[in-house]
This record gives structure tokens, C-alpha cells and sequence, in this order.
């Protein structure tokens, strides 16, 4: 029997009055009253084989749906094994919470079982860390957490949840209603945003540089409307390669020209040069409209007086505000949208006859530009890329009404369950994961979780038996004869996804890989296409001067 409403009963029933329908979960000892309360709940538990895995689908699942991603795990060294995923979340500007499991309050202080100081651990990757502390506050608590993860510019937040709290008597969380979780709006006043507008419409060559959040398919729509009003380029950047994004084409040489340059929910950071040249103009000029005032402060540390107007926004009520204000440049201004559009769009020639001259490799663009028809056959298919050199090259020559990448964080690893979140979120469309061989091992058990919760998808490995952009670092650094640490097997990834329940194909020639493509998609299954390429650095887009 149990109690009539244990906190762990309260806190489900908000998660589901707050519209969460899947939890991205690994068991443990702390969160069985948790796993109990689902029972009596429409929500549906993925069972995951590690803690981050959990949190990285949490992760996708809140980028691909606009909607919260909810990830729970154990306390102790499962809340600690959590921990490193939040970092790529909290750069990707996902609304995620994490909740974790944790010794009793009673107990603290004395040695009590995985006793740790769980929220200190996550207080600098989140937007809100804390530890329930009675079960009648965990309805009010938990909705406080998902309005801080949704509001200002969107992130993790993270609640611990003490045993007695969830194993306690508590009231029914009745009077939480769905206003209790919307976002604390930070809206654009209309006088300043005009004057930015007419400050930003007044230079020749102007751009609007969006963040991670506008670069999700509901952030494209709005800053397609905006360019579209405006008639001023707006580019969404999400990379760590940042101006270098092999997806934005040659977008570091028309950056250069541009002479004032909005950025819109985007930090002024390593992705963009610090404001230095050459990636700007020295005289280009800054506008900039922020979640958080600490940003426009960094932003003034960097380009002092450059930095010529400013507002306090999110970046979604900016959008909003942008698009509906009638306010438009001229015709015959269309020229530089037509040369932003022009270099964005770029790719060399010379990539459609790119080949090896490795027997039994192939170029990355032979590996991968064959699983576009795949991707062009759904109007929401899912393109998930990780990884160092592969996924730059993912990122160059594929394209997706949905994407997921590694993001600003740079970290590598969680294609598996991004992809697996891609299939929950979209249980009918082609999902494509990219990864390097690297990133395989980091979470290959996944292809477990896949075959059980039955989530097909198409995971194209490129096998260098290397970890290339390392090597690409030693090679260009240090030199041939300094190469140290890099070196992988040419591992059957293949092999270990069937060995799981799923399908698998080794491709070592270009013109069997449309084949192996349509086979691992028709399979219905998790599928793990091995492809054997040779280990070519990330592409640099760079258009020859006339």
C-alpha cells in the first residue's frame, strides 16, 4: 500500500499538468517512489544505460519539440555521471530539468548512502540549482523549475529530491495551473526597439546574429519571417566553429564586410572572435538585445564604444516584435541579403568529384551525400551530427528541417541518444545520426535502449579509426613525426548494433552506400551503417577571389 499522495505522487502529477508526457530515466535506489507514481500517470519512462545518455535525450527531445525535456536519475554517482550532459545543454540553450534523487534530509550531515552535495555540483551549468526541502513545496518547487527553464534565454535547471520528501505525505497539488509553468515573459519595449530597428536599417551592410535557441525549427521560423520584413540577413549560429560553421558556407568573409551587426540572444564569445578583426570590420558597430544584462556588460568589455544601443529581451519576444513592426529597408538595398544569401549557400565545386585514394575509404562527402535522398523524403525528417571532422562535414553537405548538432559546448558523444529523443519526438520521420567512430563508443549501449523501446533510426558512422580532429591538431601543430594518442580500431560498430537486437552493413565502397542507406531505413530498426573513410580534416569553406 501507499500513502493516499507521497510527494513523489504530487510531483508527477505536476510534471503532467505541466504537459511532460516522456521522462528519460536510469533507475536507482533513490527514485523508485518516482517510478512508482508513473504508474498511475500517462507518462511514459525511457530506461536509459547511463545518466548523461538520459540527460542528452532530454536535451533533443526539448530542441526538437519546444517543449520542457525531462530527464531523472538516482542520486550520487548516478547524479554525478548526469552532470557533464548539462554543460552541452545549458550552450545549446535547451529547457531541460534534471531531477536526481538524493539522501534523506533526515540523514544529511550524518553519512547517509551517496550523501553529496548534488546541487553545488550543477549550480554553474544551470539556470537554477536546489534541494527539496518538505514534500507540501515540491508542487511549487518543481513549478518554479520549469518557469526558470523556460524564460529568458531557456536552460537546464536542476531540483534534488531527498527520499522522505518523496516518500512523505503531501498535498495534492491542486492549485498549481497551467500558468504556474509559463515563462517569465521579457518583452521588447516598443520605443527602444524601434530605435535599434532604425539604427540597425541605417547601415549599408547590415546583419542580425541569432543564438542556439532561434537556430531550433520554431527559433528558424521566426528569424525567417524577421528577414523576410526586414529585408536584412539573419544568420543563426549554434557551432563552436562558429563564423567557421562548415553549414554557414563562406559566411566568415561576408561577416567581414558587414558595418553594424545585431546580435539577437547571441554572446559576443569565442564563436565570434570577441568582436576582434579580422573576423569584423574595426569600425563595424554593435547592437544588441539580451536575455541577461551581465551579456550586454561582456559585450561592452569587449568592444567598448562600438557597442552603440542595447535592450533587455528575449530573444523570441525580439523576433516577435521585429516581425510585426512594419518597418522595412528598401529595394534597392536587396543587394547584400543577395550576397549574404549567396556565400551562406556556397559549396566548392570540387567536392562533387571528392574521392580517396585510400583502397577501401572513401571521402566523407562520398559517404555521406547519398543519405540526403533519405532525408529529403519527409518534410520533418531529423538530422542529428556529432562528432569532430565527420560531423563538420555532416553539417556542410546535409541538410534537414530538424537538426541537432553538438553545439556551442563542443563536446562530442551524445548522437546515440540525440537521436533516440529525435525518434520519440518524431516516432514517423527519417532520423539520420552522423557521428565519428569516437563518438560511437562514448554511448554504443544505447542501441540497447533503442531495440527495446523500438526507436529506428540510421546511425551513419564514418570509421577513421582515428580520433581525427585531435590528430588533425598534432598533425598541423606539431608535425607527422609527433603524432601521439589518436589511434583507434577499425571496430565492427556494425557488428556490436546487431549484436543489441538491430541491423547492421559495413560499406568500404562509394557506390554501395545508396544501397546500404535505403536497407538500414527499410529495416525498421535501430541500423548502424559502418562506413570506412579516409580520416580528411573539417572542411574550411573559402570561395576563390576572382
Amino acid at each position: 500500500m501507499k500513502t493516499a499522495c507521497r510527494g513523489a505522487d504530487s510531483l508527477v502529477r505536476v510534471l503532467a499538468k505541466a504537459g511532460v508526457r516522456h521522462i528519460f530515466t536510469l533507475s536507482g535506489n533513490h527514485i523508485m517512489p518516482i517510478f512508482d507514481a508513473c504508474l498511475d500517470a500517462d507518462i511514459e519512462l525511457f530506461h536509459t544505460r547511463h545518466e548523461a545518455a538520459a540527460v542528452h535525450m532530454a536535451d533533443a527531445y526539448s530542441r526538437l519539440t519546444g517543449r520542457l525535456g525531462v530527464a531523472l536519475v538516482t542520486g550520487g554517482p548516478g547524479h554525478a555521471n548526469a552532470v557533464s550532459a548539462l554543460y552541452t545543454a545549458q550552450m545549446a540553450e535547451s529547457s531541460v530539468l534534471l531531477l536526481s534523487g538524493h539522501a534523506p534530509n533526515s540523514q544529511l550531515g550524518m553519512g547517509a548512502f551517496q550523501e553529496i552535495r548534488q546541487a553545488d555540483m550543477t549550480a554553474p551549468l544551470v539556470k537554477l540549482a536546489a534541494t527539496a526541502q518538505h514534500p507540501d513545496a515540491l508542487a511549487d518547487d518543481l513549478a518554479q523549475a520549469i518557469r526558470v527553464a523556460r524564460s529568458g534565454r531557456p536552460g537546464p535547471v536542476h531540483l534534488s529530491l531527498p527520499t522522505d520528501v518523496l516518500e512523505s505525505a503531501a498535498r495534492l497539488p491542486a492549485d498549481i495551473d497551467d500558468a504556474s509553468f509559463n515563462a517569465i515573459a521579457q518583452p521588447l519595449d516598443v520605443s527602444r526597439g524601434r530605435t535599434l530597428l532604425a539604427s540597425l536599417l541605417d547601415a549599408r551592410r547590415p546583419l542580425i546574429l541569432a543564438g542556439p535557441s532561434c537556430s531550433t525549427k520554431a527559433g528558424r521560423e521566426r528569424t525567417a519571417k524577421v528577414a523576410a520584413v526586414l529585408g536584412v540577413p539573419v544568420i543563426g549560429m549554434e557551432s563552436p566553429r562558429g563564423i567557421n560553421d562548415p553549414s554557414l558556407g563562406a559566411f566568415a568573409e561576408i561577416l567581414a564586410r558587414a558595418d553594424r551587426v545585431m546580435l539577437l540572444g547571441k554572446r559576443l564569445d569565442f564563436t565570434l572572435n570577441f568582436g576582434k578583426t579580422p573576423a569584423f570590420d574595426e569600425h563595424c558597430t554593435f547592437l544588441q538585445i539580451d536575455a541577461e544584462p551581465e551579456e550586454l556588460a561582456r559585450t561592452r568589455r569587449a568592444v567598448g564604444e562600438r557597442l552603440i544601443g542595447t535592450a533587455v529581451a528575449d530573444a523570441f519576444s525580439a523576433l516577435d516584435a521585429f516581425a510585426s513592426s512594419g518597418i522595412a529597408r528598401s529595394v534597392a538595398d536587396s543587394g547584400w541579403t543577395q550576397d549574404v544569401e549567396s556565400a551562406v549557400s556556397y559549396r566548392p565545386e570540387s567536392w562533387a568529384s571528392a574521392s580517396s585514394s585510400i583502397e577501401g575509404r572513401m571521402h566523407p562527402v562520398q559517404a555521406l551525400a547519398p543519405f540526403q535522398s533519405l532525408l529529403d523524403s519527409h518534410p520533418n525528417s531529423v538530422l542529428i551530427s556529432d562528432g569532430g571532422e565527420i560531423g563538420q562535414w555532416a553539417q556542410a553537405c546535409l541538410r534537414a528541417p530538424n537538426r541537432v548538432i553538438n553545439g556551442v559546448a563542443g563536446a562530442i558523444g551524445a548522437a546515440l541518444p540525440f537521436a533516440l529523443a529525435a525518434r520519440v519526438a518524431y516516432p514517423d520521420v527519417p532520423v539520420v545520426a552522423v557521428m565519428g567512430d569516437g563518438t560511437f563508443g562514448f554511448y554504443a549501449a544505447e542501441m540497447d535502449t533503442a531495440v527495446r523501446y523500438r526507436l529506428p533510426f540510421v546511425a551513419v558512422v564514418g570509421n577513421d579509426a582515428r580520433w581525427n580532429a585531435e590528430y588533425q591538431i598534432q598533425l598541423r601543430n606539431y608535425g607527422r613525426e609527433r603524432l601521439i594518442g589518436c589511434e583507434l580500431l577499425p571496430t565492427r560498430y556494425d557488428n556490436v548494433t546487431v549484436a543489441f537486437g538491430g541491423f547492421g552493413k559495413l560499406v568500404t565502397r562509394a557506390d554501395e552506400v545508396p544501397t546500404a542507406a535505403n536497407e538500414a531505413h527499410d529495416s525498421s530498426l535501430p541500423a548502424c551503417v559502418n562506413i570506412m573513410i579516409e580520416g580528411v580534416a573539417a572542411p574550411t569553406v573559402k570561395r576563390t577571389k576572382p
